[in-house]
């Protein structure tokens, strides 16, 4: 049986946010602890952190600004979601984050049904959740969406059908996303295991080559670079 990743390449035209924005006006962004301008923000004041943002597209002409697959970052230390003195500290992205407005348009990646969703509303964390379950060639797999609305979970039922590129959800602001500028938060999963509306999207340094395994880089599927 073809590898996920293998199948991925047989894959285009893949959309997770608003349609009408052409990947031409996509800017990578390092969120990175290695990116120096970011030691000059409180990275814990997400009003702050959207300036920001709004700036670095503008300078860029950019809409949407995107990266993160692997990056270390100094991002989550404020929470103890990830920073918790009895156990390793947990900062390695492991999914891809977009950056753009709340209230944008959510797409699902492919068709699927929904496996799970909940609201993960502890400071630092993904605030509502949906996560589908998708199949290609007999192979089952997940992707995540985080950051979302809370109205993009209110009607939701588990197995409703979502083909692909159909409006999922819309982002959600700071006041409902964990705290952060409004973005979201793409995992691809492999074995979800009895994970329900939540998977961890932050991990640690010992438990890297696993999650880099179970959830490989969502630009295989965007294909963004």
């Amino acid at each position: 049986m073809a590898s996920l990743e293998t199948l991925f390449l047989e894959l285009d035209d893949i959309r997770v946010i608003d349609r009408t924005i052409p990947y031409s006006e996509y800017f990578p962004f390092d969120l990175s602890e290695s990116n120096q301008e970011l030691n000059q923000l409180n990275l814990s004041d997400a009003t702050q952190f959207e300036v920001y943002l709004d700036n670095y597209l503008a300078k860029n002409k950019a809409r949407v600004a995107y990266g993160g697959y692997g990056e270390i970052r100094n991002l989550y230390k404020r929470s103890t979601v990830f920073n918790d003195a009895s156990t390793e500290e947990r900062n390695i992205h492991i999914g891809l984050d977009l950056w753009i407005k709340a209230g944008t348009s959510v797409l699902a990646a492919l068709d699927g049904k929904v496996h799970s969703f909940q609201n993960n509303n502890n400071l630092g964390d993904y605030g509502p959740t949906i996560i589908l379950e998708h199949e290609l060639s007999g192979t089952i797999f997940y992707t995540l969406y985080g950051h979302l609305s809370l109205e993009s979970i209110t009607s939701l039922k588990i197995g409703d059908f979502f083909a692909k590129g159909q409006q999922l959800a819309t982002l959600g602001d700071s006041t409902v996303n964990g705290d952060y500028a409004p973005h979201l938060h793409f995992q691809i999963i492999k074995n979800i295991e009895d994970n329900f509306g939540d998977y961890p999207g932050v991990c640690s340094k010992s438990n890297l080559d696993f999650y880099l395994e179970n959830c490989p880089d969502p630009n295989l599927l965007l294909k963004l670079k």
